[in-house]
């Protein structure tokens, strides 16, 4: 049986980094403010419900659904605005945290594709469409 990317990554601590990391990113970069503003100005909340949902999307324990239940991810998201730049923006932060601790390639390369994909499909507002 092939091991979880929880367990390639290294498990609660190794997802811990990362999401620490990931938020260390949003809070510092200015490119990330668009979705910075989105968030609480204590992020500890945010840091832990990701978390708890990584934890369990990875193929570890379901910390995230123990507490509250499938993820409902798009839905739990529609009252933020999030388009192209939001999902760029997310990406980034996650990009950067991933190069810093995971250091295997493949594990990284897989869990940002993954990321990419859930990324899209938090978007909620089309780009504008000018002279249409």
């Amino acid at each position: 049986m092939m091991p979880t990317h929880y367990e390639r990554i290294g498990g609660a601590t190794a997802v811990r980094a990362l999401v620490d990391r990931f938020y260390d990113h949003m809070d510092a970069l200015p490119e990330a403010y668009g979705i910075r503003k989105m968030h609480a100005a204590d992020l500890g909340s945010a840091r832990q419900k990701l978390y708890e949902f990584l934890s369990g999307w990875m193929g570890g324990p379901p910390l995230y659904v123990e507490k509250y239940g499938h993820p409902m991810l798009r839905r739990r998201h529609l009252p933020f605005p999030i388009g192209d730049d939001e999902r760029d923006q997310w990406l980034h932060c996650m990009d950067l945290a991933l190069r810093e601790t995971v250091a295997d390639e493949s594990l990284r390369q897989e869990l940002y594709a993954a990321f990419v994909k859930v990324a899209d499909h938090m978007r909620n507002r089309s780009p504008l469409n000018i002279g249409v």
